[in-house]
């Protein structure tokens, strides 16, 4: 294995990690769940109330097809006067394909995949409505899809400012798959959630792009709660985003009908713990360095 490039164990010592963003900063917050622009209202109040930079949200998880134009472009705007990455879902996602394969109990292990060619044209097709909207981010859950989007901007047919996150839903568990993800375009990815420090420490010694780290899980995933351990994984992960998704499911969180005023209250209570967690490594690893608001290098909208 480390004749191919990868650790032969995981890495138990728990190196500390020389990689940086390229403001030479190690970790930023991520918040999921930030659906419809009210919700980025209530996200962006509470961030200024607490005064907590938040860098990136991943929106639309029920599908961006689900949104009209004026809804988009209205995010947008908001994202882009707050200064934050937008990574959107393009639509039909996965789980509402015309598909029930992965709903079964064998199919929960196959993962999401996008099924034939026309799923994969619907979902780069909703995802330029996104990009002409003023979106520049996207996330996948599918290697092949990456693959594409990936030749697509190689040849001129997707713009190349679009900016492509790997979904914790490709299952991605290990360094050999890290180096995959990043091989295949992956600007940045979310691993499993329930990888030890040793585990992330050896992907992080594998792979440049930003590693997106769950600290609050959903329930149906085992409602982990890693907020304590948020200063080592800043040492050994960085760079890496720190992501919150307290939810009961994702299947419950995301269907179209969710009330936007318990997405708002979730986004506010989600700002309350990007500060505990923030003073958490302030205490415990003082040496780290989180991003300013507005990075450079984030996939800000442009509407």
């Amino acid at each position: 294995m480390e004749r191919i490039g990868i650790p032969g164990r995981d890495l138990y010592d728990l190196p500390t990690s020389k990689k940086t963003f390229p403001d030479g900063c190690n970790y930023r917050i991520e918040i999921s769940g930030v659906e419809r622009p009210e919700v980025l209202e209530a996200l962006i109040d509470e961030r200024d109330k607490r005064d907590v930079p938040v860098y990136r949200l991943i929106s639309m998880c029920m599908g961006a097809t689900l949104l009209d134009d004026r809804e988009i472009i209205r995010f947008a705007e908001l994202a882009r006067d707050a200064r934050m990455e937008v990574i959107v879902v393009p639509g039909p996602r996965p789980s509402w394909d015309i598909g029930r394969q992965v709903w079964t109990e064998e199919g929960k292990r196959s993962g999401f995949r996008h099924r034939g060619c026309d799923q994969l044209n619907y979902f780069i097709s909703d995802m330029m409505r996104c990009y002409e909207l003023g979106i520049r981010g996207v996330m996948v859950t599918d290697e092949g899809l990456l693959w594409a989007i990936t030749e697509l901007k190689k040849i001129g047919e997707l713009p190349k400012d679009i900016k492509v996150k790997l979904s914790v839903w490709a299952g991605c568990a290990n360094p050999a798959g890290a180096k995959l993800i990043e091989s295949l375009g992956a600007d940045t990815f979310n691993p499993v959630g329930d990888l030890t420090l040793p585990m992330l420490a050896s992907i992080r010694s594998v792979v440049n792009i930003p590693m997106d780290v769950y600290i609050y899980f959903f329930e149906s995933f085992g409602g982990s709660n890693r907020f304590w351990e948020t200063p080592e994984i800043a040492r050994i992960a960085s760079p890496c985003y720190f992501k919150l998704e307290p939810e009961t499911s994702s299947g419950e969180a995301y269907k179209p009908w969710t009330d936007p005023k318990k997405l708002a209250f979730l986004a506010r209570e989600k700002v309350k713990y990007a500060e505990i967690i923030m003073s958490l490594i302030d205490k415990h690893y003082p040496e780290a360095k989180i991003s300013k608001q507005g990075a450079g290098d984030l996939a800000i909208p442009k509407p």
